[in-house]
């Protein structure tokens, strides 16, 4: 029978099996809560295959010795049938040895799974809202947007594939003074269409031509009807017209990505129609909202400086350094106020959510999230909210600082950069280091043929086994699961890594951390081209041994399903898995 359950869930349910028998037995006494109970590979690969931390976490809620649980664990655990060895390390951590049938059910399981080896349901079909890119709506997509794009859209899909359902949203900042000064930068383009010698773009518009097309569009719609009547008559007319056409382009951007959002919200839409003093009257009913002053500015107090009674938020009773204003003194909304009313419109049809941010927002981290404590914890649990901040990318070439052409008039669009490289690269290379960490994306470096490029290190192992594939059938041979038990500690050794990666994508799932794909991927490509490279100085261990075709069969049946975990892992963070290279 084809085993479909994984050899890590697998050993969570002997684990926990465990556990149920000794509390039957009243050893342990019943309820404990395991959810920090954990069973992974141990550090140290000559440890064993597995290990759990069941005795250690366990002990001391239990009211027992760490070793004396650990024992009468390692009773239970050494009469599963795929355990050759269980032995207790240090204070009470119990690692566990796998003979090798097991391992081979586990390289049967990733063929009869596919590409649904490493699905999980961990997520409980619980709905996460993604909000991600989120970009003012004032010109094309830049660098500066790719790397918070790349990373919401790797987590949606890490989350979906994890058992959860996933809104992918963008939230439009139509609504600021930004979008009035991309009125008036179009109303320029349109007068200059209309015939009209407008000379430099002013400081304080926005110079890009991407701007060009829309004034023309304008001339050819109106006419010369606004180039010469009052602002008043056109801005919010030329505004909703900037702003959509806005939109399309940024569309077109992120699709070179790949990226398609499920829902675009508007800021403008959220307070016209009356969201943030809905928000607002929910919180004043809840004494989270109340008429306050603020203190004066540390420091010297600015001479124009007065003390003004303004609706103040409860932060600090979520964690924040002070409370917050919602409203301006001319009783317009603060940028605070809209956005907490945009995540109370979020919780409505979510069960948890992330926001993807750039670092430069790191400030008002906990304003917003005490803003979401406070919004859906009213009977005493918040729904879980998190903020992944992600820093710029420095662009290089040759490790020098990179420039190139700019449609953008001040930036490097992100278009320009896929044109160069390709959607592939640049998805990849963005989820090459945590997101919280600072990224040099050198344009030579991301094409460049070699193991210190994961890009083409991962992709290039995917092509060498679907190389070696065609090869082999070129000789009439082919992967076969009839003489598995032929694989020996090394080849064993490729499958123990492969079976780590259902517990990965739960782990990085959880996490919200969808970089961990991507080094788990460099690891195995990595393993991989080891092993590969020891039939180079060892004819015997090459994956096609002419002479042996039970061993050739079993070891071409392995690379197929280091080569499904490959596609697996790519097509979570929207990278395809090449033929050849």
């Amino acid at each position: 029978m084809i085993q479909t359950t994984t050899l890590h869930a697998a050993f969570v349910g002997h684990v926990s099996a465990a556990l149920d028998a000794l509390e039957g037995e009243g050893v342990l006494p019943a309820g404990l809560n395991r959810a920090a109970v954990t069973v992974e590979p141990p550090r140290d690969a000559s440890h064993g295959d597995l290990a759990t931390n069941a005795a250690m976490v366990l002990a001391k809620p239990a009211g027992m010795n760490p070793r004396v649980l650990a024992e009468a664990l390692v009773a239970k655990l050494e009469g599963v049938p795929a355990v050759t060895k269980a032995e207790i390390a240090g204070p009470g951590f119990i690692n566990l040895r796998v003979d090798a049938a097991a391992w081979i059910d586990e390289l049967r399981a990733i063929a009869a799974l596919g590409g649904d080896y490493g699905r999980s349901s961990i997520g409980g079909g619980s709905t996460v809202n993604v909000e991600y890119v989120s970009a003012n709506p004032t010109g094309p997509m830049h660098m500066g947007h790719c790397r918070g794009a790349v990373v919401g859209d790797a987590l949606a899909c890490l989350l979906e594939f994890a058992g959860s359902k996933v809104i992918r949203e963008y939230y439009v900042n139509d609504a600021g003074a930004q979008v009035d000064v991309l009125a008036r930068s179009v109303h320029l383009r349109y007068r200059e269409a209309l015939g009209e010698e407008v000379g430099a773009v002013p400081e304080g518009l926005y110079p890009g031509d991407y701007l060009v097309p829309v004034g023309q569009a304008l001339a050819a719609e109106f006419g010369d009807t606004y180039a010469k009547a009052p602002e008043s008559e056109w801005l919010v007319l030329f505004r909703g017209r900037a702003v959509a056409a806005m939109l399309e382009m940024i569309k077109a951007d992120l699709a070179l990505l790949g990226i398609h959002h499920d829902l675009f919200s508007s800021e403008a839409e959220l307070q016209a129609q009356g969201k943030p003093a809905a928000a607002e009257q929910w919180l004043r009913a809840h004494d989270l909202v109340y008429d306050g002053h603020l203190e004066a500015p540390k420091g010297k107090t600015p001479d124009d400086w007065e003390s003004v009674e303004l609706p103040l938020f409860r932060s600090t009773k979520f964690g924040d350094d002070q409370d917050r204003p919602i409203k301006k003194s001319d009783g317009s909304w603060t940028y605070f106020g809209a956005d907490l009313a945009y995540h109370f419109q979020k919780t409505e049809t979510a069960d948890a959510l992330v926001d993807i941010w750039g670092a430069d927002h790191a400030g008002t981290v906990k304003r917003i999230k005490a803003a979401v404590a406070a919004l859906t914890g009213a009977e005493g649990k918040p729904k879980p909210f998190e903020i992944k901040l992600v820093q710029m990318v420095q662009l290089l070439k040759g490790g020098q600082p990179f420039k190139m052409s700019k449609r953008g008039g001040n930036f490097v669009t992100l278009a320009d950069v896929v044109e160069m490289v390709g959607k592939d690269v640049v998805r990849f290379t963005m989820l090459t280091r945590k997101p919280e960490a600072q990224m040099d994306f050198d344009f030579d470096k991301v094409v460049e043929a070699s193991k210190d490029n994961p890009v083409f290190y991962v992709q290039y192992a995917h092509a060498r086994i679907r190389s070696t594939m065609r090869k082999a059938a070129a000789e009439g041979l082919g992967p076969s699961a009839d003489a598995l038990h032929l694989l020996g500690e090394e080849e064993l050794a490729l499958v123990k890594l492969a079976a780590q990666f259902p517990r990965l994508v739960e782990a990085a799932a959880v996490a919200r951390e969808p970089h961990r794909i991507a080094f788990y991927l460099y690891d195995l490509a990595g393993a991989f081209h080891g092993y590969w490279n020891l039939g180079n100085d060892r004819p015997e261990k090459r994956f096609i041994v002419a002479q042996d075709q039970a061993l050739t069969g079993a070891r071409l049946y392995l690379a197929s399903q280091i080569g499904q975990l490959v596609r697996n892992g790519l097509a979570l963070l929207g990278v395809e898995a090449v033929e050849e290279m």
